[in-house]
């Protein structure tokens, strides 16, 4: 597929790193806007994560922990981090992408960000926010942990929203997914990521 769009005459891609806690709905809204961004031609990675494929979430490539971790002896990996309990791997194909010119859309982590900031320093940081109240029942509706461990991630995300993070773009995600998709596009527009 030609992706023309946005390889911008030779010029380096931007790292588009999206963060949010979990249940923020970064997954539908990679989803719901991954048309629009394929047309613009930002390139869209998918996560390496230690948990079965048959786990509900997103489309992610689960593998067991003893392959994770050859992956990353490998050098598959432009990024990894641990979160909640899971490893979770960026493939090293950004870096081709990037070199191509392409942006490209990560699932990140906002603990993450400052490392990831250290690497692509010209990294485009969007989180997503959502009120507490929206988070609690997004979280307890897609049954994937218990109670208590919903109660451990809003914890979680109550620290890390008090570490301040400077330049990252926040986008509201508590209401209708089309609101925030036309906010992330509106974005990228406003950055020159895409036309």
């Amino acid at each position: 597929m030609q992706h023309d769009a946005s390889a911008r005459d030779g010029a380096s891609g931007r790292l588009i790193f999206l963060v949010g806690p979990s249940g923020s709905g970064k997954d539908s809204l990679i989803d719901a806007s991954r048309a629009q961004l394929s047309a613009a031609g930002v390139e869209v990675a998918r996560r390496i994560i230690t948990r079965s494929a048959e786990a509900k979430g997103e489309s992610a490539h689960g593998v067991s922990a003893e392959r994770f971790a050859q992956l990353r002896e490998e050098g598959a990996f432009a990024m990894h981090w641990r979160a909640n309990g899971l490893e979770y791997g960026i493939p090293a194909q950004v870096d081709q992408w990037l070199a191509q010119g392409h942006s490209v859309l990560v699932n990140g982590s906002r603990a993450y960000l400052p490392e990831a900031q250290a690497r692509y320093p010209d990294l485009l940081a969007v989180c997503l926010e959502v009120q507490p109240e929206v988070l609690r029942e997004r979280l307890l509706a897609r049954g994937r942990e218990t109670p208590e461990q919903v109660d451990q991630r809003l914890a979680r995300n109550a620290r890390l929203q008090l570490e301040a993070v400077p330049s990252v773009h926040y986008l509201d995600n508590s209401g209708d997914l089309a609101t925030a998709v036309a906010a992330l596009i509106d974005l990228l527009r406003q950055e020159k990521l895409i036309a």
